[in-house]
């Protein structure tokens, strides 16, 4: 349960789930350290947070790519989310060297400074584009995730804890679909889909803050958090956008590293995943190797059924996104 008397850095803070966990942290009450490598945004940062918790904020600019600045910010930490990352799959296929530098020898950085810190927990912010990922940008959140498993091999009698939570597409985040469809209807343009038939999982920033703030809460060590979101037609958002059932269109074509649905879980990971009141939960596979003071704790899993199957946003039995409810909330 994370406490008033935590102190907690977020990297990315500035980024749309960063920024709504620092509010949400400030509410709580906890000392936010908020870690950002945009002077511009860290200052529009500060002058959105309300002036009653000025004694509760951090601004600590750095980037994660800076082991030293990283260290020096984690001292003292108790929890850490880690929400900085390149995570545009089209920019990142283009400069498959920078993802590298962020969304790999970032995590590494991270990892690094919260077992010389002591650190108690980290939680790193995954993406469903990490399963069976055909993108750098995917395939670097895969690699990022099974570094966050295995850090926990490297604890010893440090009591720091490493696991992760996936999204879908955020909606409404910076770069989102539906930020674009709305600023092509401002512009009176057509609305620009990939294909009729691309479909992606959705969830809602408030559902994200939920799910990061509730795994930090759950987590043993080594697990991947995944939220029961709803899965819909690219074509279903831009009806929604529009607010038609017949909205002007124009297929682009799929970009470099992109497919047409996105998977939560794969095969693989089904025959390990478990679902609980609010969420999927990802055994981890290496959990025979892990330290006996953590694989312990998962024997209260023994007796819970698996998933059999993938989750896959196309399929037409799965979870489907409320766009009712969306509609309502004028998203």
């Amino acid at each position: 349960m994370i406490k008033q008397s935590d102190r907690v850095l977020i990297t990315g803070a500035c980024g749309s789930v960063g920024s709504e966990l620092v509010k949400s942290l400030l509410n709580i009450g906890c000392t936010v350290c908020a870690f950002d490598n945009s002077e511009d945004r860290l200052f529009k940062l500060d002058q959105d947070i309300d002036k009653n918790f000025r004694s509760q904020i951090r601004l600590f600019f750095g980037d994660i790519r800076d082991f030293d600045r990283l260290n020096m910010a984690f001292k003292g930490v108790d929890i850490v989310f880690h929400c900085a990352a390149l995570k545009h799959v089209y920019l990142s296929e283009y400069n498959p060297f920078e993802a590298i530098k962020t969304n790999l020898n970032g995590v590494n950085n991270v990892i690094k400074a919260a077992l010389e810190n002591k650190v108690s927990k980290v939680l790193f912010t995954s993406s469903d584009k990490a399963v069976n990922p055909t993108s750098t940008m995917g395939a670097t959140k895969l690699i990022g995730e099974r570094l966050c498993i295995a850090a926990n091999n490297y604890s010893g009698n440090n009591q720091t804890r490493f696991s992760c939570v996936r999204f879908g597409n955020i909606l409404n985040s910076n770069g989102s679909v539906l930020k674009i469809f709305k600023s092509q209807l401002r512009e009176g343009k057509f609305l620009s889909i990939t294909s009729t038939k691309m479909s992606r999982f959705f969830i809602t920033k408030e559902e994200a803050i939920e799910l990061c703030l509730l795994s930090c809460s759950d987590m043993l060590g080594g697990e991947i958090f995944v939220l029961y979101m709803g899965s819909a037609n690219i074509l279903d958002i831009a009806k929604l956008a529009a607010n038609t059932n017949e909205p002007k269109i124009k297929e682009i074509g799929l970009k470099a590293g992109e497919k047409l649905y996105e998977e939560l879980v794969t095969d693989l990971e089904a025959k390990r995943t478990i679902k609980l009141k609010n969420y999927f939960l990802i055994i981890p596979e290496t959990l025979d190797i892990l330290p006996e003071k953590i694989k312990v704790l998962y024997k209260k899993f023994d007796s819970y059924p698996r998933l059999n199957k993938s989750i896959r946003s196309d399929d037409k039995n799965g979870i489907k996104l409320d766009l009712d409810k969306l509609k309502s909330q004028n998203l």
